[in-house]
């Protein structure tokens, strides 16, 4: 069994209150929970308007499986407006 976690640095353009980051935040979480089947949280800056970080765990038995699920949540992240991915690292346990 091999575990993947992934942490992805976003910078809110559109959030101009913590709500607005809210409501965005909350949509991408949904989009990729509902999509990949994966545990999702937002971790880091919770209390900046325009910061985000979200950490996502995936379990899998094969690593690039994984991988493979993570460049999709990459690129759906990278595809959504007033959404700027600035950095993400992955782990595999």
């Amino acid at each position: 069994m091999i575990v993947g976690v992934m942490t992805m640095d976003f910078m809110i353009y559109d959030a101009q209150s913590l709500k607005d980051k809210r409501r965005i935040v909350q949509s991408v979480k949904q989009r990729i929970r509902s999509r990949f089947n994966v545990s999702i949280a937002e971790t880091d800056y919770l209390d900046a308007h325009k910061r985000c970080t979200l950490a996502v765990a995936m379990v899998s038995n094969e690593t690039r499986a994984i991988g493979a699920q993570f460049d999709k949540m990459i690129d759906m992240c990278r595809a959504k407006a007033g959404l700027s991915l600035i950095d993400y690292t992955r782990t595999m346990y």
